[in-house]
């Protein structure tokens, strides 16, 4: 079977009932999953058999006086004149158009149907063919198109809101939300969003759990960030859903070799091996300055385990931590890997966008990874630095943090004030040492004088009074954090690999002071290099 059509008049378009892989229709610009329509000729203009199929001309109700004629609006993309009545775009897409009145419809708009059936409301919904100002039922907002309606009710939506789903579930949530048209409270009693901590209009839609009061926006649960992606049909019971959905699995990261019984009678493991490193690990009190644990990759403090043979060592918490375990932040299990002696020396955290080179959890599937400190924090949790709870508000509006000035996608919002903190705030050790400084540096949430003069002594460059610092009150020297904790306070430096590329072991260097030549490429090295002080060869991370 074959057809002329008009977009390629020089060959008729033949029929073919075979999908056709990794290839988009001409006329919609949507993947072609079944029968279609090509030029066999040129292996080019596929299409939908709907599309191909289309009638040139039409008659629609939202513009009764002309016909209107099928064209390929791809070709005015940048022109505003060609833009659709109804989406108010110009997309890939063939689009029927007036040329009396300069009126365009894209075929998809064209062909809503009459009546729709959708799961936010009792009965049959139909489009309202005219461009209106109105405040759509559903969702609160107010805003120009042509609302889907319900003559009975006086019901009016947009036309994205009437695909929501009248059940979902959300990844920060161990039960599926409802969605309801309202709840019954004052409104100045309204609660707030979970998912992304600001006040809900409760004289309008959203979702929510009847058992614990878990409410949420609708546009904020069907997020991509926020929904889960699974089966509500299968969800039988809660206590299948509370297994699904609570799910912990905890493997055993390590043996114990050796124990002692502690004066308070407690069994302390003394020896062990643990799954992350080749040697056996020791328990010790030892005060170690200027070591980091290598799971967490922070300062190490007794008590912890440490490698007899080699620069390792692990706090009593990182050796406990859980091999696998769901996050508020992730649909699927996280798993604990260690760092390997192996190319791939850091990752790159999805919370806290640092670079990192401790343990990950890692989703494999989904290429997701948080470093252990954001692993451990909570989504709910009270700061020293302000007086009310703060929540983890996940949205796709960049917010400034209180502690930085940073904007993130990801922060710690307060549900009383404007008060926010992003991740690598929320991390940020309370007191820490610098070097060869003498005394502990504490970290200070407002200036500490008056002076009008703010000024890192380290860099020697101003500070922002708004913003949080490091105080050491018996020197009287303040410092931005990032002087304290240095450019990567994730990374630990100064370990020891081997590699075929060269003879002897490498030492990982941050940033080396002389910038010497990569031994590879014979660009300067500034950071991340490893580098053989034996035969003085350096080589960039990328260029090994």
């Amino acid at each position: 079977m074959e057809l002329q059509h008009f977009c390629h008049p020089e060959h008729p378009l033949i029929f073919n009932e075979k999908r056709i892989y990794d290839t988009d229709c001409y006329g919609c610009d949507k993947p072609i999953l079944g029968p279609n329509y090509s030029c066999t000729k040129c292996d080019h203009f596929y299409h939908h058999k709907s599309c191909a199929e289309l009638p040139l001309g039409l008659h629609h109700p939202l513009h009764p006086k002309h016909p209107l004629i099928i064209f390929q609006s791809w070709r005015y993309y940048d022109n505003k004149d060609y833009e659709c009545e109804i989406c108010k775009e110009n997309q890939g897409e063939y689009a029927y158009h007036c040329s009396h009145c300069n009126f365009n419809l894209h075929i998809t708009c064209a062909s809503l149907a009459p009546t729709m059936e959708a799961e936010v409301h009792d009965h049959p919904l139909t489009p309202f063919w005219k461009w209106i100002t109105f405040t759509c039922d559903l969702c609160g907002k107010k805003g120009e198109g042509m609302p889907y309606q319900c003559n009975p009710c006086g019901f009016g939506i947009h036309r994205e809101c009437a695909s929501f789903l009248h059940r979902v579930k959300v990844v920060r949530y161990k039960h599926p939300l409802n969605l309801i048209h309202s709840l019954d409270v004052h409104q100045l009693d309204s609660p707030f969003c979970q998912l992304c901590v600001q006040q809900v209009d409760t004289n309008y839609g959203i979702y929510y759990c009847y058992r614990c009061d878990f409410v949420a926006h609708i546009h904020c649960a069907m997020d991509r960030r926020n929904m889960e992606d699974i089966n509500l049909l299968e969800l039988k019971d809660d206590e299948n859903e509370d297994l699904e959905l609570d799910q912990f699995v905890h493997l055993a990261t390590y043996k114990v070799k050796k124990t002692i019984v502690g004066e308070d009678g407690i069994e302390i493991a003394t020896e062990i091996e643990h799954f992350s490193h080749e040697h056996d690990l020791k328990y010790t009190y030892e005060v170690i300055n200027n070591e980091k644990c290598n799971g967490c990759v922070r300062a190490i403090l007794p008590p912890f385990y440490s490698c007899a043979k080699c620069s390792f060592f692990l706090h009593k918490s990182c050796v406990d931590l859980p091999r696998k375990k769901r996050h508020p932040l992730h649909q699927h299990p996280l798993t604990l890997f260690p760092k390997k002696p192996s190319r791939r020396k850091w990752f790159f955290c999805n919370t806290c966008s640092q670079y990192c080179n401790g343990f990950t959890y890692r989703c494999e599937g989904c290429d997701f990874e948080l470093d252990v400190q954001c692993f451990l924090t909570l989504d709910i949790l009270t700061h020293e630095s302000h007086k009310h709870r703060l929540i983890l508000s996940n949205t796709g509006d960049r917010q400034s943090c209180s502690g930085c000035g940073f904007k993130s996608l990801l922060v710690f919002r307060c549900t009383v004030c404007e008060f926010a903190l992003d991740f690598n705030c929320v991390e940020l050790p309370h007191t820490t040492r610098y070097k060869q400084h003498e005394h502990p540096f504490t970290l200070f949430y407002i200036a500490e004088d008056n002076s009008g003069e703010y000024y890192c002594d380290i860099c020697e460059e101003e500070r922002d009074p708004n913003h949080w610092f490091y105080y050491c009150s018996d020197c009287s020297y303040p410092a931005h954090p990032k002087c304290i904790l240095g450019k990567y306070p994730k990374c630990k430096f100064e370990g020891v690999y081997t590699f075929s590329r060269h003879p002897h072991p490498l030492t990982f260097v941050e940033e080396p002071k002389d910038h010497p030549p990569c031994d590879t490429c014979e660009d300067p090295c500034d950071e991340f290099i490893y580098q053989c002080v034996r035969c003085n060869f350096n080589i960039h991370y990328f260029c090994l």
